[in-house]
């Protein structure tokens, strides 16, 4: 007699509600290779904007993945503590012979070493660029990175078995094959291709988006920004411009109709190894600065007597004692005293070598500064506000700003770089964005427009404002043309946009 057929326990059926629900329900996704705009006359949106967008999607995460750059981070990581969705830090890189990687910080030593390997590419080479090839990458790894690998297919299979070996070794356990369908036709091929790269090299898959803009609405300015990268108007960009504008955050549902589950799952496992954030990160100060019989507050208070005696050779008077007590006080207790004493250092060697300088900004509310020789806003003739320059309840460092006699500043710079070593200094870059003017020659530009209409309409800006047509209103211009329209609409777009690091 045949076995009876095992049955499953029985179960109440869903209803038909409850089923819907659950074939409706989207899987779990984090992103983790985008660019913002500060991937320079690249990306096509605000890294906040990417960051909101990702988490109305439902994303677990998002990466803010620049090019060989941590510039848009900052106001990433302010939107995400707002939105409550995880920020993942990286930065994408073009190495020697075509080799595309995306390198993600999991923890505190793996930003710096992140922020290291892209200073070292930034220096091998001009302004604006940079270079990175494999013993830069052996001699700096970043070793609590992961890697995401975008193979280039048209490249020939003995290339990508040399890259695909090499990366393997160097991110042990810590490497995956990025697979970004962007509906371009070849979808299908493409994800066999890169399974079949996986398998033979033993590396997993992951779905990534490859993202360059927030909603497909910025695909006209991702393309005018291609064109002002390449000096070439848009009409003439071909190959180069996106084929379409798959490029943007996609709804979940779009990308689980792409992407297998398991790739899908595998950026949920990605994100879940990366745990860094921007807050871990304090000011480091040179530690070398206090004497070895000496407390770094202690060492601070000897140097603010000893400009107490030279200030007031008769004695300070009972209220500028009162402050001085005061700040030094706040000071220790917020533990920057070492930042006190780099500064007076650097404006000590500047006095020294009578080099102009002087403190200025919220720093002249300091009877301490005023002690050291950094400003010289006399506590004693004035009233200070101190908290204008310290104060526990905005928990932020100070800033003191000084300026140096700017024919002779250099010296400063070199005494920086010679007394703590070139790889514990840096020049702070500024990021110059458009203003109305210069996105109306760069947008034109790329429309094609005639140079002397860009000078008219450029020349004819007196007023920084939002609105741009307002400000173009005495230039005489016909706003029903077509061409002005996208003009004025795609200069208010661009305006704004980071442009370069000066």
């Amino acid at each position: 007699m045949a076995p009876l057929p095992l049955r499953k326990p029985w179960r109440k059926p869903l209803e038909k509600t409850e089923l819907a629900a659950q074939l409706a329900l989207p899987p779990a996704y984090a992103e983790l290779h985008c660019i913002s705009n500060f991937s320079f006359l690249r990306g096509a949106s605000f890294p906040e904007e990417l960051v909101e967008r990702a988490d109305d999607l439902g994303y677990r995460a998002i990466a803010i993945t620049d090019e060989c750059s941590l510039s848009g981070v900052v106001r990433a990581h302010m939107a995400a503590k707002k939105r409550d969705i995880k920020l993942i830090i990286g930065s994408e890189f073009v190495m020697e012979q075509g080799c595309h990687l995306v390198l993600l910080a999991c923890n505190r030593k793996g930003y710096g070493a992140l922020s290291h390997l892209i200073t070292c590419a930034r220096r091998e080479t001009e302004k604006g660029s940079y270079f990175l090839d494999r013993a830069m990458v052996e001699d700096n790894l970043p070793e609590d990175c992961l890697a995401l690998w975008i193979p280039d297919l048209q490249q020939e299979p003995e290339l990508l078995a040399c890259q695909a070996v090499w990366i393997k070794r160097q991110f042990p356990n810590k490497v995956w094959i990025a697979a970004e369908l962007l509906l371009r036709g070849d979808d299908r091929l493409k994800l066999e291709c890169l399974q079949q790269l996986g398998i033979q090299f033993d590396i997993p898959l992951c779905a990534a988006g490859g993202v360059y803009m927030h909603d497909a609405g910025r695909r006209i300015l991702q393309d005018t920004l291609t064109a002002i990268r390449l000096i070439r108007p848009i009409e003439e960009l071909g190959l180069d411009a996106e084929s379409n504008g798959q490029r943007h955050l996609r709804k979940r549902e779009q990308l689980a109709k792409l992407f297998p589950s398991q790739l899908m799952e595998a950026s949920i496992e990605i994100a879940a190894r990366c745990h860094f954030e921007l807050d871990e990160l304090r000011y480091e100060y040179p530690q070398e600065l206090v004497p070895p019989d000496y407390t770094p507050h202690g060492w601070l208070r000897e140097l603010t007597e000893a400009g107490v005696r030279q200030r007031w050779p008769k004695g300070a008077t009972p209220k500028v004692r009162n402050l001085i007590e005061l700040e030094l006080a706040l000071i220790k207790e917020l533990n920057y005293e070492h930042y006190f004493l780099t500064v007076h250092d650097i404006v000590a060697f500047a006095r020294s070598q009578h080099i102009l300088c002087q403190g200025r900004g919220s720093a002249a509310n300091s009877a301490v500064c005023y002690c050291l020789g950094i400003t010289e806003v006399d506590p004693a003739r004035v009233e200070v506000l101190f908290e204008r320059f310290i104060s526990k309840e905005r928990d932020e460092p100070p800033d003191i700003d000084v300026d140096f006699e700017n024919a002779r500043r250099e010296e400063v710079i070199q005494y920086i770089y010679n007394k703590y070593g070139r790889g514990r200094a840096a020049i702070a870059a500024t990021v110059i964005t458009y203003r109305s003017r210069s996105a109306v020659r760069d947008v034109g530009k790329a429309l094609g427009l005639d140079n002397e209409l860009l000078d008219h309409l450029a020349k004819s800006i007196y007023w920084w404002g939002s609105n741009l047509k307002e400000q173009l209103a005495d230039a005489n211009i016909d706003y029903a043309d077509p061409t002005i329209q996208r003009l004025v609409f795609l200069a208010q777009s661009l305006t704004g946009f980071p442009r370069h690091l000066s």
